[in-house]
């Protein structure tokens, strides 16, 4: 129980639907079989906790949880055929490393959810006030590093899966065993407890030399710390989040803030007391204040680490000292360590399709099924294949591009560093165009900053189609915001190492308006940048007041 609640306010809605689901069953079992039936209000809330998402088109989005973005070949092949069958065609993977369904209908929802599942996967937990898919490095270096983080990866994973039986007796025909009154029998969520969660909570693990998953952009954000390929521990960073409402100052960015250090036996036990801290002082009350940022932001990491130790019952170190963040370009051939290499592929937008020019989704199946390589999906929405034969390489090369699928030279800097999140015409929450802006946005940019000799700049561009943040743009060099229908909020001065905010330059602009009042920021970051200093960094030593003169279109 949140500290609102025990003052005696009451719960908001969504407290009260979740406690009255019978461990988010609810009335979900009826509309799911019978296709002519539709889903109740509560309901729809609850499906989310399945992955299952209204689409504003009336069809529904389904997402996948897939810890660390590591698929199988069989796997990602299960996954694609799925998105022919019952989708829209198209894979999108999102950035968490997780891959989307858009354009389900109603009536194809539980065969999909089950295929899924006879995968070994699940879309359980890929919505709702759970922990969500668990991000960690995407690089496959076959070494005692990455081997720890995916092993760790993995491990959360698994504690932190809803261990609700509503999920198979909904989508699987599981039994259902016999309920009194109340909750049913032996029902029970040993991390998440009855009401799961005051509001969705992400974790992702990192090591400064690849921030690649954004680590301080995450309600618990892990840095692992090692000497050479000993863990030493782990830095523990707590409250971040990018979501904001427009307008609402309950509602603020933050980073995450380091809090405490844990000895490597004690990760999973200090991920639990973490969560722990979310679930009984989170507020259940005004659920735009139910994020851990919220509470850090109020308490404070004194008090947040005050409680871990309680929790652990010993006391935990300071956050040990850590060599600046980075982010290694990944699109490409690379060695991994074991006489095999990888492969990272540019996908624009994270959209896996088919189109006239470049048949992307053919070419991908194509080469797995050809090769079996393992599938790694990036934070960037990029996919990496990897446990490749040098000596294909050629042959891969001349496979993908007999589909027009584009390699790491095919692609500009601007294009290579862009995430965007899907947003209009299917996310219910969006408010304007992300993905389907991208490219006139990258073009428009990219003119501008070729006029100024930057053509060549590495600088990171993030796409957003509302305030939630799910592509973190206020971490990019470059952050483009939907406000309304056709207009954006831009903003400044974050950097490619996810370390810094952006901070708003303009409001209310429309898609030709961006690149507009980039124009004047670019001429004065070549008149006046510093030996080997981003956009970024520029436009945060200039300041907001003088960027704000330059940059009114």
């Amino acid at each position: 129980m949140g500290r609102d609640m025990a003052e005696g306010k009451a719960p908001s809605e969504g407290e009260s639907v979740k406690s009255a689901s019978r461990y988010l069953r609810g009335g979900l079992a009826g509309p799911v079989d019978d296709i002519t039936a539709d889903f109740s209000d509560d309901d729809r809330d609850l499906l989310r906790f399945h992955g299952v998402h209204p689409e504003r088109t009336g069809l529904t989005m389904v997402r996948v949880r897939i810890p660390a973005g590591r698929l199988t070949p069989g796997q990602y092949l299960a996954l694609d055929d799925l998105a022919g069958r019952y989708g829209n065609g198209s894979l999108r993977l999102t950035s968490r490393q997780a891959i989307q369904f858009h354009g389900v209908r109603k009536a194809d929802l539980k065969a999909l959810v089950s295929e899924v599942h006879h995968s070994l996967l699940t879309t359980m937990g890929a919505g709702g006030d759970v922990v969500r898919n668990i991000m960690a490095n995407p690089v496959p270096f076959k070494d005692a590093v990455h081997a720890r983080l995916l092993e760790d990866a993995r491990r959360l994973a698994k504690l932190l899966r809803p261990r609700t039986r509503a999920y198979r007796e909904v989508w699987l025909d599981g039994a259902t065993l016999p309920e009194p009154p109340g909750l049913p029998v032996g029902e029970v969520e040993p991390v998440y407890g009855a009401t799961y969660l005051p509001h969705k909570f992400k974790i992702a693990l990192a090591t400064p030399d690849d921030n690649s998953v954004d680590v301080f952009a995450q309600d618990l954000g892990i840095i692992a710390l090692f000497e050479g390929d000993l863990l030493t521990g782990y830095n523990f960073l707590l409250g971040g989040g990018l979501g904001h409402r427009h307008g609402d100052p309950a509602d603020r960015t933050r980073l995450a803030e380091p809090v405490c250090f844990i000895e490597p036996d004690d990760l999973v036990p200090a991920v639990e007391a973490v969560v722990a801290l979310h679930r009984d002082h989170g507020d259940r009350c005004d659920r735009r204040r139910g994020r851990l940022k919220a509470l850090i932001g109020e308490r404070g990491a004194a008090w947040a680490k005050a409680r871990l130790e309680e929790h652990l019952g010993h006391p935990l170190a300071p956050p040990q000292p850590m060599p600046p963040m980075q982010v290694p370009e990944l699109i490409g051939w690379y060695d991994q360590g074991d006489g095999k290499w990888f492969l990272g592929l540019p996908i624009a937008a994270g959209r896996i399709i088919d189109t006239e020019t470049h048949r992307l989704r053919t070419g991908l199946r194509v080469v797995i099924e050809k090769y079996w390589p393992t599938v790694v999906l990036t934070p960037g929405q990029d996919i990496l294949l990897a446990d490749l034969p040098p000596s294909k390489r050629p042959a891969i090369e001349a496979d993908l591009r007999r589909f027009g699928v584009r390699l790491a030279d095919d692609v500009i800097p601007l294009e290579r560093w862009m995430l965007a999140c899907p947003s209009l015409p299917t996310c219910s929450l969006a408010l304007a165009e992300a993905e389907g802006v991208a490219s006139r946005l990258i073009d428009a940019i990219a003119e501008v900053m070729a006029e100024h000799g930057l053509g060549r700049e590495r600088l990171s561009l993030r796409l957003a189609g509302c305030g939630c943040g799910c592509s973190r743009p206020l971490l990019g060099d470059i952050g483009v915001v939907g406000c309304e229908p056709g207009r954006y909020r831009l903003f400044v001065g974050g950097n490619l190492q996810g370390t810094r905010l952006g901070r708003p330059l303009c409001d209310g602009l429309t898609e030709a308006g961006i690149a507009a009042a980039l124009a004047p920021l670019f001429a004065l970051f070549a008149a006046e940048r510093r030996p080997g200093e981003s956009f970024g960094d520029f436009c945060h030593r200039a300041g907001l007041e003088r960027l704000t003169r330059q940059g009114q279109p």
